[in-house]
């Protein structure tokens, strides 16, 4: 199976969603199910992976909403207040539901760089792994050495690094990120998304020799068993198409094997959110 393994839907809301500003007003309309179900067939691909684009767990239940009603959403990523002083009873609950795979929380947005490792984090972090649950991590580069904390502190808890750490693409940086990104690579625990590229160089006049570093240091550090494609769907719009977002990567993939490919477009996701599983059997865990 194909799997885009990050997109997002959202009925928009101006309030809600005031991240998407002046410049990003192709965002602010909704973007549902059906339409990206033509983006995928026309790509090739089969099923995706929807990640949360808000902080509260009435996304969550919405991502699961549409989950229920539509057959290419594999899997869902939601958010659960993972500083809760309860949040082990809030994860229980939540497991009950089979598409649910893992959470993510807006890291990238906190002041303090340093929130990955807060106590009161870590404590909901170590609660994931008793119901299955996968965590994505969405930050800056200047938030990578608490997130390579946060990877080596729980060895036992999978992570996966959504967009490369969002590298400073247009400014052409590649250090001290490339050697976070090395460490990260090294701990089995810790995958990372082909993702959200596009929108970390100029949104008009990129091309693809913009990210051959970037994606060059990424397959070094996890190797083709730990890294998967995502699309970032609707956002990608702001720079792109989503066949140009897919063509990028697989015309950076188009030496490797097939079998090598196919783990890039689908297994390694399947794998990590355990997508395999969750498509027949029980819904008891998450």
């Amino acid at each position: 199976m194909r799997i885009d393994a990050h997109q997002h839907f959202w009925h928009y809301d101006a309030q809600r969603d005031a991240w998407i500003t002046d410049e990003m007003r192709v965002l602010r309309r909704d973007f549902l199910p059906e339409e990206l179900s033509r983006e995928l067939a026309s790509n090739g691909m089969d099923a995706s992976v929807a990640v949360q684009a808000d902080q509260s767990e009435n996304e969550t239940f919405f991502l699961l909403e549409l989950a229920a009603q539509h057959s290419t959403i594999a899997g869902v990523v939601g958010w659960v207040c993972l500083t809760a002083p309860d949040v082990a009873e809030r994860l229980a609950r939540l497991a009950r539901f089979e598409k649910l795979r893992g959470f993510r929380h807006i890291a990238q947005s906190e002041p303090d760089d340093q929130f990955l490792l807060r106590p009161d984090f870590t404590r909901g972090i170590a609660s994931l792994r008793q119901f299955q649950f996968t965590y994505d991590i969405l930050i800056y580069p200047r938030q990578l050495p608490a997130a390579l904390g946060l990877i080596e502190k729980f060895p036992d808890q999978k992570f996966v690094l959504d967009h490369l750490a969002k590298p400073r693409i247009r400014m052409g940086e590649s250090s001290p990120w490339t050697e976070y990104m090395r460490a990260m690579g090294a701990n089995p625990n810790a995958y990372c998304k082909l993702s959200g590229l596009l929108t970390e160089a100029d949104w008009h006049h990129w091309r693809a020799d913009d990210f051959k570093l970037y994606l060059d240091v990424a397959f070094d550090a996890f190797g083709t068993d730990r890294l998967m494609f995502g699309s970032d769907w609707p956002v990608c719009l702001l720079a792109g198409s989503y066949a140009q977002v897919k063509e990028l990567i697989a015309g950076h993939a188009q030496n490797l094997s097939v079998e090598e490919k196919d783990k890039i477009f689908g297994k390694n996701a399947a794998r990590f959110y355990g997508l395999a599983a969750s498509s027949h059997g029980s819904a008891a865990q998450g």
